[in-house]
């Protein structure tokens, strides 16, 4: 497989506003622990390697367990996770997923039993962001193994 084209360099305005989306992320005030579990999971269901690679390598750094990592794709069997984080990890696969199935009340009320609706929204801008970048790596085909992490904030 080769890389298709650089939407980076193909038309930048484009990029810099999904950047800014990412700046959005970064400062709004969500732990990056759990930006990293929203990012990998959404890149896993989405089968999305370059940004499976990007995430594993960016948490790994931030200092998430290996464990959890592995884990991740099978959360619902282990007991790895905060109830927060499982509730997150729901919302972010039926956010994913959203054509099969609109987001259940009950998952819905367990994230708002975590968190305010201010970082509920947070979460959802996440869960769709990194499902946009999913679809533009995947459309691309951006070459996984190459990311390196530059700087952990």
């Amino acid at each position: 497989m080769t890389q298709r084209f650089d939407f980076s360099q193909s038309d930048p305005k484009a990029y810099q506003a999904m950047l800014g989306l990412e700046t959005y992320l970064h400062n709004c005030g969500l732990k990056p622990p759990l930006l990293h579990l929203i990012k990998t999971r959404a890149s896993q269901i989405n089968g999305c390697a370059f940004c499976i690679d990007m995430h594993t390598k960016e948490a790994r750094a931030n200092g998430e367990s290996e464990q959890r990592l592995y884990a991740l794709s099978a959360w619902v069997e282990t007991s790895f996770f905060t109830p927060a984080e499982r509730a997150v990890l729901a919302l972010t696969e039926v956010v994913t997923c959203i054509s099969e199935q609109a987001v259940p009340d009950t998952v819905y009320a367990e994230v708002c039993r975590h968190f305010s609706d201010a970082e509920v929204t947070q979460i959802l801008m996440a869960i769709v962001t990194i499902n946009s970048w999913n679809r533009l790596a995947i459309a691309a085909q951006i070459l996984p193994g190459s990311y390196t992490v530059a700087a952990v904030a």
